[in-house]
């Protein structure tokens, strides 16, 4: 075929070639190149975007009667301790989200293809306009109140005494006490009557109508004054409009390293090991046992969250029982790791029994989950 110019041989099994200039895609390669550079900077952006949820996945679990970091959990002086065996493990739950601290498309769609992985919105856990650090803070503050009441319900419950005084915490702004009382006043008595704790100054306050003059003595920078506040109205109920704390007098000195850890709900597992290096032998007859929930001045034991997560953390250091506040018991069930038994407990009596319980290999009796 000379009739090719240039005496370019063509061929019938070779495909003419593209008339466009080299290096220039095609109209649907273009497309696919143009889509997926769109994909990519889409990615990115939703890498970068925070969204308002929480994510609550399974932590670490922390044997109260151990180390961490090379440091005792626990410290004690001042009195006699006895040395035991076994494990007293608090649980952890790790926290994404939350003021400060971004949660991604990403970490959500993870989160959802996980069983033991929470999510939920921002709101059900921090108010509006908190920051980090009153996040950090707060969480500090509880983590250091669980422990000194820990002690003290450990001291109590080896017939210890242990003084407390009521402190005014805060007082709100526009209540029925702004500009009366102030921070850090002591509450010495109410109408005459003498409280140590502030259970006692509400019950004193409730006993009183709306409107009525409350008697209220202090203790402020060293010297007692005598107050008068008019009860505010809450709900038919006599308030004054003061958030309170019970300060604790211990006779011992308890430290606890728990490291990065905030939050008061390993109360009862630190009372339960406060008590176990106070007392001769071994609580837990050294099995290891995993639990959480807070501790109360009179010992009793609250709900906390993360349940589902807590129980896995759990299973994971090895623990085949775990103590669960009562509450907790209702997102619990069905959740409960193969080979592990779930104990329900409202007190720091019933947990000491449970323990005590699965040590001497008699736990028939003890209350369950579920």
């Amino acid at each position: 075929m000379s009739g090719a110019p240039g005496g370019l041989r063509l061929h019938e099994d070779v495909p003419p070639a593209d008339p466009r200039p080299a290096g220039r895609p095609g109209r649907l390669a273009a497309g696919l190149l143009t889509t997926t550079f769109l994909l990519v900077v889409l990615a990115a952006g939703l890498s970068f975007v925070g969204l308002p949820y929480v994510v609550l996945s399974p932590g670490p679990a922390t044997n109260v009667l151990g180390d961490l970091d090379g440091k005792p959990v626990l410290a004690i002086s001042g009195t006699k301790t006895y040395p035991t065996e076994g494990a007293l493990d608090f649980t952890t739950v790790a926290f994404e989200g939350g003021p400060g601290r971004k949660v991604t498309v990403y970490d959500l769609a993870e989160a959802w293809l996980r069983d033991d992985v929470e999510t939920a919105p921002e709101r059900y856990y921090f108010p509006e306009d908190t920051s980090e650090e009153d996040v950090e803070a707060e969480n500090a503050e509880m983590m250091n109140e669980s422990q000194v009441v820990a002690a003290a319900t450990a001291l109590r419950a080896l017939g210890r005494t242990v003084g407390t005084t009521v402190t005014v915490a805060d007082v709100p702004k526009g209540g029925p006490a702004d500009g009366i009382l102030a921070k850090g006043d002591v509450v010495v008595s109410i109408d005459g009557t003498a409280t140590t704790d502030s259970a006692e100054v509400r019950a004193a306050v409730q006993e009183h109508a709306p409107g009525e003059q409350v008697r209220i003595v202090v203790r402020r920078d060293g010297a007692e004054k005598a107050l008068t506040v008019r009860a505010g109205n809450a709900d038919g109920r006599a308030v004054v409009g003061i958030l309170l704390r019970t300060d604790y007098d211990l006779p011992v000195d308890v430290t606890l390293n728990t490291g990065q850890v905030g939050g008061p709900s390993a109360g009862l597992m630190f009372t339960l090991a406060i008590y176990d290096r106070l007392t001769p032998g071994s609580l837990t007859g050294g099995q290891r046992i995993a639990g959480t929930g807070t501790i109360a001045d009179d010992g009793s034991v609250g709900p906390i969250s993360g349940i589902r997560q807590k129980l896995v953390g759990a299973h994971e250091a090895g623990a085949r029982w775990f103590l669960s506040p009562a509450q907790d018991c209702a997102d619990a069930v069905g959740h409960v790791p193969d080979g592990m038994t779930l104990l329900r407990v409202s007190t720091f009596a019933e947990a000491r029994t449970a323990v005590e319980g699965i040590a001497k290999g008699d736990t028939d009796g003890l209350p369950t989950c579920g």
